[in-house]
């Protein structure tokens, strides 16, 4: 396999992840851009469970530096079915530090699919960034 390549992801995988973008697209349908993050994560959240989704709010990641767990963690926004990670935003434009938080949290919880999904734009598929590991 050549750098860059991945290994395609299964096709449960991938209905799951069309069913976390149709879930962000009925969000803002609804609520449109401009509300607080705390906003659109419960809503999101709503929408993910109505289409048989599994999903946990403000997963605690522990933080592990040099073999020491320390008290301060990180949190992910979503997790879907244990396998999918969703970081949630309200900016004017995802930034390279938006990709790269993604990826961090991607490496430490060993999942290979993530979404940025960036609820303060006019159409939200420019609002919405697949990153595979």
């Amino acid at each position: 396999m050549r750098t860059g390549e991945h290994i395609p992801l299964s096709p449960e995988c991938e209905r799951v992840a069309r069913l976390i973008v149709d879930a962000a697209f009925s969000v803002h349908k609804t609520l449109g851009p401009g509300l607080l993050e705390g906003i659109y994560e419960p809503c999101f959240c709503h929408e993910i469970g109505k289409r048989g989704l599994a999903y946990e709010r403000q997963v605690v990641v522990p933080l592990v530096y040099d073999g020491i767990k320390f008290k301060e963690a990180l949190r992910l926004d979503v997790l879907v079915e244990e396998k999918i990670v969703c970081e949630l935003k309200v900016v004017e434009q995802l930034q390279s530090v938006h990709t790269a938080q993604l990826l961090t949290y991607l490496k430490l919880t060993g999942k290979k699919l993530g979404f940025l999904i960036n609820f303060n734009v006019p159409v939200i598929k420019y609002g919405i960034k697949r990153i595979i590991l």
